[in-house]
């Protein structure tokens, strides 16, 4: 993979947010890209889809960042944009932890591209169905509150009556006596926020996103200087440690231009053998 002087060097983006990303990405891709990232307002991104479950995210997880960005693209004027998307749910290894994946997606109208940054990483987002004051309020130091903000509801988790961005102890308080009063059953629903602005952990994985996005616009293919040659094939077949066996963990790469036919086979040096362990003839 080869870097060069960024085609994007002084050229405006749009990034549609109402959630304050903006502090976590423009830093980034700026810096790297000696672009300049624009803040776009007036489009309600919660319609959307919204992670306190009002409002039901109709696409996936690309297919809203990617309707984002285009939105912020033409409300602006501009071609080029940007548009962050995240989707939370067990972790991908034992599934006990909250897990936050972030989507960060480049839209390039002239040169008609799409480039994803994506992180992913431990979540802060959990709940707790309590009755009283004091289960409430540990829950809230566990959850990292007041830092990390806080949603609550009577009754149970789909209720439609909600409180959000909780971020005091004294509206915390007024809030969980408002659904406590409203609760038929006596019980009240406490969750994490995790809307980018109230979630400081997510936030760090947007910006992990952003960094994964910059180093791949960074990259330009050899043959055609189009910005995002990465990688888009992993080749297994490293050898095994003891008895020398092909095995499946990853022995080169295969980068690749998003415009040209152009590919490039890096063989990778950081390890010139693989763990015993994950050889099907050793440990079958």
């Amino acid at each position: 993979m080869t870097s060069g002087v960024s085609p994007y060097a002084g050229q405006r983006v749009a990034l549609l947010t109402q959630h304050g990303k903006e502090r976590m990405i423009a830093p980034v891709l700026e810096r790297a890209l000696g672009c300049r990232v624009e803040r776009v307002a007036g489009y309600d991104t919660d319609l959307l889809g919204t992670f306190t479950r009002d409002i039901p995210r109709a696409d996936t997880q690309f297919e809203a960042a990617r309707k984002k960005a285009r939105i912020g693209m033409e409300l602006s004027g501009l071609p080029l944009g940007l548009a962050s998307e995240g989707s939370f749910g067990p972790d991908p290894f034992a599934g006990m932890f909250p897990w936050n994946v972030e989507f960060l997606i480049w839209s390039d109208n002239e040169r008609g591209l799409e480039v994803v940054g994506v992180a992913q990483g431990t979540a802060n987002f959990s709940h707790l169905l309590v009755a009283d004051w004091a289960a409430a309020e540990a829950f809230a130091r566990r959850s990292g509150f007041p830092e990390h903000y806080l949603v609550v509801r009577p009754e149970g988790a789909d209720d439609p009556r909600i409180r959000k961005g909780i971020a005091a102890w004294a509206e915390l308080e007024a809030a969980f006596a408002w659904a406590l009063a409203e609760s038929v059953h006596g019980r009240v629903f406490v969750e994490t926020d995790v809307r980018a602005h109230a979630n400081p952990t997510r936030m760090e994985n947007i910006r992990l996103a952003a960094e994964d996005l910059a180093q791949k616009l960074c990259s330009l293919c050899p043959a055609c200087d189009t910005p995002g040659f990465w990688i888009v094939e992993r080749v297994a077949g490293l050898p095994c440690a003891d008895c020398g066996a092909p095995t499946r963990e990853t022995r080169a790469e295969v980068c690749g231009c998003l415009k040209c036919a152009h590919r490039f086979t890096r063989e990778r040096t950081e390890r010139q053998r693989a763990d015993p362990g994950r050889c099907d003839y050793c440990n079958p």
